[in-house]
């Protein structure tokens, strides 16, 4: 498999799913202030939701490019790296693929470099990760055929469903308010 540049972006179904989460959570909160006269104002909880989706949409931004030499998670350049870093390996550093369970059950693999001792995760949210898990066993040689994505996208399905709903209830909830 050649390869000169691929690049890989969190799947679009659980970018919109967890945006559209964050927003049916968070907008009715300034119009429930202001009609339950809240001692926080409405326009300090606009603009946290704000800040919030900022980091969200920051968070959810991430790509992993690889090529012949290296794999890499980078974060757009507005985006602060004290809310998450980008890393690279080269792929001849690359030792193994180790599993961890995660506290809700679930299986997730970290990169293992023979010049760290630091642990690198695979990025399991990603569109195309099938490619990219053939990508790596190409160039390191490390056996993927068990590696599955952390979560399926029905998963993110029912949860866009449910948010769909939430975002109605939001409406009415906003409305309400607004006619109070």
């Amino acid at each position: 498999m050649s390869l000169d540049r691929s690049s890989f972006r969190i799947s679009p179904l659980i970018r919109i799913t967890l945006i559209s989460l964050y927003i049916a959570l968070t907008v009715p909160l300034p119009f429930l202030a202001e009609v339950t006269n809240a001692p926080i104002p409405s326009t300090m909880l606009w603009i946290g939701i704000f800040l919030g989706l900022l980091v969200l949409v920051g968070a959810l931004s991430e790509r992993v490019l690889v090529n012949e030499n290296q794999i890499k998670v980078v974060y757009p350049v507005w985006f602060p790296s004290f809310f998450r870093k980008g890393w690279s390996l080269n792929w001849s550093e690359i030792k193994d693929l180790k599993l961890r369970t995660t506290g809700q059950g679930g299986l997730v693999y970290y990169f293992i470099s023979e010049n760290s001792q630091q642990a690198y995760l695979l990025p399991m949210r990603i569109a195309g990760f099938s490619y990219l898990v053939n990508i790596v066993t190409e160039k390191t040689g490390i056996d993927t055929t068990d590696i599955r994505p952390l979560s399926q996208p029905w998963m993110y399905l029912i949860l866009l469903v449910c948010t769909f709903f939430l975002l109605l209830m939001d409406s009415w909830t906003i409305w309400t308010a607004m006619n109070i």
